[in-house]
């Protein structure tokens, strides 16, 4: 089984060798001539996958009911894959979803490490520093380090773990956030155990 998970700068592909990514910019999809089942977040791509038969869009397959409608499809798949948690995919932005028995409790987006860096970069160049991701934020900081990192971070923190649930950490940034959420597990081909259920409840 081929199954590709299509991001705005790569292809995310998963076959029974291993996962491995290829460039948007320089990857053609008509190369592929065995089927894959795939998910797509830019509509450009996908526009060009639907005229390719062996491209199987398994966002056809999703009971939009069960979410809703302008939810993406990276993080319903991702749903998908879990009955009971907190997902937390952390990438350029942050989504957080809860599962509980089953069923979609709903969801929020939260900025991205890099662009909330930008964002106090932009206020003053003496608020320029990195995370702390191993911040203790059960006291309030007394250096500018950790005061930007407990400004960005406990807020974060305290809402996913309000909801005393096994917290899943996923996408690109998911080890450094492992530093603030030592609890988590992380789970880096959490979309592609969603993309298999979906296909064999389906077939």
């Amino acid at each position: 089984m081929l199954l590709c998970d299509i991001g705005n700068t790569t292809y995310h592909f998963l076959d029974e060798n291993g996962d491995y990514k290829k460039s948007v910019d320089s990857f053609d999809p008509a190369s592929i001539k065995e089927s894959i089942y795939y998910i797509c977040v830019e509509p450009s791509i996908k526009q060009t996958l639907k005229k390719l038969q062996n491209w199987i869009d398994l966002s056809e397959k999703i009971d939009i009911d069960k979410y809703y409608e302008t939810m993406g499809i990276d993080r319903i798949v991702a749903c998908e894959a879990v009955k009971e948690g907190v997902i937390v995919d952390v990438g350029s932005a942050i989504t957080v979803d809860v599962k509980r028995d089953g069923e979609f409790q709903g969801g929020f987006i939260y900025p991205g490490s890099r662009a909330m860096n930008l964002t106090y970069k932009n206020i003053s160049s003496a608020l320029d520093y990195e995370f702390n991701y191993e911040l203790d934020t059960s006291k309030l900081p007394k250096n500018s380090v950790d005061a930007i990192s407990y400004g960005y971070l406990k807020l974060l923190y305290s809402e996913v773990t309000s909801y005393n649930l096994q917290i899943i950490l996923t996408g690109g940034d998911a080890h450094l956030f492992k530093k603030l959420f030592t609890d988590a597990q992380i789970n880096e081909t959490l979309i592609f155990e969603g993309m298999k259920k979906l296909i064999q409840t389906t077939a």
